[in-house]
């Protein structure tokens, strides 16, 4: 659901504003299984529930950063950040990633996206940056502040 008056053509007056906040995503041991299975990440310290009960300084298994980050996008589409008038929206890098608190398994988190910046680029693109602050229900800290970056592409 886009911000009323959102669009490509506008988006300039809403840097510095608040797009939206995703729902909640749960981050069970059946999603940091598959995401270690897919990346090959396999350390224990995600995947082996036993060993981690015993000697993650945690108590628990942990999602990889990486997981997290990979689930911008979801949370991203479900806000509804791309304004009305783009036809495309395609990945162009991060500014800054960092990862600041463990997601442990069984945790729920959700993505707080503020528009940092949008630069024309002429013929109908127009380069944004979105900062992105995943929260961890019930922690102080967040999982990540992440600044992504997106050319959107509108008719030319």
């Amino acid at each position: 659901m886009a911000l009323e008056g959102y669009t490509l053509a506008t988006i300039g007056d809403f840097v510095g504003k608040e797009l939206g906040i995703s729902s909640w995503v749960t981050i069970d041991q059946q999603r940091i299984d598959d995401f270690a299975a897919c990346t090959g990440d396999n350390q224990w310290i995600h995947v082996d529930v036993e060993r981690a009960k015993r000697e993650s300084p945690f108590g628990t298994t942990i999602a990889h950063g990486y997981l997290t980050l990979s689930l911008l996008p979801i949370m991203q589409y479900e806000v509804g950040t791309l304004p009305d008038g783009v036809v495309a929206g395609l990945n162009y890098g991060c500014d800054k990633v960092r990862f600041i608190n463990p997601v442990k398994a069984g945790s729920r988190i959700r993505d707080h996206i503020t528009l940092v910046g949008a630069e024309d680029k002429g013929g109908g693109r127009v380069l944004v940056t979105s900062r992105h602050t995943v929260e961890i229900e019930g922690e102080d800290k967040p999982a990540l502040v992440a600044d992504t970056l997106a050319m959107l592409l509108g008719k030319p």
